[in-house]
């Protein structure tokens, strides 16, 4: 990796901490260059626009997310118990990009107006509700899941009631209402999702 790449990766690091903690417009340059030890010419040599360094730096802190909560599903052979690794990821494990989940903050902070940081949210949204709805569908195939379940309707509920909680749970400053929505969820897939065996005599 060249000189120039490597710095490119820091400014994106170092964006991606202060655009999440701050949003778009509370996010600036002069923040950056001294988060950076650049000068604001160093920083405008990798990106043409502060637009154009924010959209890379929700991409970095994106991706950090959806790893960590994507950790471990391969390994978990039943899809109702991939769904509830996901779930606990969400809570209990905390992204390396200091500020909250960047899809949260994203979507509320460019609703009024950024579109090209609201179509990366959306783009987000969409692509965990692909991943989570690929694991429903596996498990309707191999019927784990009840038949009649709706893919995307199950994983929008599931993201919804976790990003909901956990704006409550930075409003409130305590993880009760992640810990309360992660119980209900476990509670939902075992009682509504997860299709029964029946026992072999």
């Amino acid at each position: 990796m060249s000189k120039g790449e490597k710095t490119r990766q820091r400014i994106v690091a170092e964006a991606a901490t202060l655009f999440n903690q701050r949003g778009f417009e509370g996010g600036s340059i002069a923040d950056l260059m001294e988060a950076t030890g650049l000068e604001k010419g160093g920083i405008y040599r990798h990106f043409s626009t502060k637009e154009e360094l924010a959209a890379a730096a929700f991409d970095y802190a994106w991706q950090a997310a959806d790893d960590l909560r994507m950790q471990d599903l391969d390994s978990i052979p039943n899809s109702v118990d991939k769904l509830k690794r996901f779930i606990t990821n969400f809570v209990e494990r905390r992204s390396s990009v200091p500020g909250g989940c960047p899809l949260l903050n994203t979507a509320i902070d460019a609703d009024d107006g950024n579109s090209v940081l609201r179509e990366r949210a959306r783009k987000a949204l969409h692509q965990w509700q692909d991943r989570l709805s690929e694991i429903v569908n596996t498990g309707l195939k191999l019927k784990e899941i009840r038949s009649g379940v709706d893919p995307r309707r199950l994983a929008t509920l599931i993201i919804g009631s976790l990003e909901g909680a956990l704006m409550i749970s930075r409003l409130e400053r305590n993880r009760d209402a992640l810990l309360q929505a992660e119980s209900h969820l476990e509670s939902y897939l075992e009682s509504e999702v997860k299709l029964l065996q029946r026992r072999k005599n």
